[in-house]
């Protein structure tokens, strides 16, 4: 009787270690593991367009660690700054419309800069969080309104909205009546987002 009560608090205090260590973890793993491999990239770049720069003394293209993310931060900020302005803005503009008109090339460019321009920019898509009745009347999930107009499709009366999937980088479309739709307003979409995606499971801010 004694060693089992042990063995239920050792279970316990591993199950609680687990719990405090394996976000910590799996996040620290996943940002090493894009800072090594946006690291490892540029000393091999700088050696194709200047063989003979920045070698070491076996010959091999010498790493400083770091800097390689310092570089693609840095040119990710400076390409964001000079957007705003109205020549390179155009340039953009016309770049964006010679990838969009490319055959092949546009399918998989468009979807990427869809989906980036949903989650973030001017033209974020997914800020107007929703409950959304599909299955039954008494069932609810958590969505967001991508369309509020359904005439190309022949729906009338009819929005689209997106719902995300828990724990899973993914989610369904669904063309559904506005009346089965209730907007939230008490929480921001970016909570309502976190908790569905999270399972239900995350804290909303007051």
């Amino acid at each position: 009787m004694k060693f089992k009560s042990i063995a239920g608090k050792l279970f316990k205090y591993f199950l609680q270690g687990l719990i405090i260590l394996a976000p910590i973890t799996i996040t620290l793993w996943a940002v090493l593991s894009l800072f090594s491999w946006i690291d490892s990239i540029l000393p091999d770049f700088i050696h194709r367009l200047f063989p003979r720069l920045a070698l070491d003394e076996s010959g091999e293209p010498r790493r400083i660690p770091g800097l390689g993310f310092i570089v693609v931060i840095g040119i990710v900020l400076v390409v964001g700054y000079i957007s705003s302005s109205f020549i390179v803005s155009k340039m953009v503009e016309l770049f964006d419309n010679i990838l969009e008109k490319t055959p092949g090339i546009k399918i998989i460019y468009t979807t990427i800069k869809d989906f980036f321009e949903a989650f973030a920019g001017n033209k974020r898509k997914f800020d107007r969080a929703v409950l959304v009745s599909i299955e039954s009347p008494d069932i609810w999930r958590i969505g967001f309104i991508t369309h509020e107009e359904l005439t190309e499709f022949g729906l009338q009366d009819y929005i689209s909205v997106y719902v995300p999937q828990s724990y899973a980088f993914a989610g369904h479309l669904y063309f559904v009546k506005k009346d089965r739709v209730r907007i939230i307003t008490d929480i921001s979409s970016t909570d309502s987002m976190k908790f569905a995606i999270s399972g239900g499971v995350t804290q909303i801010e007051e």
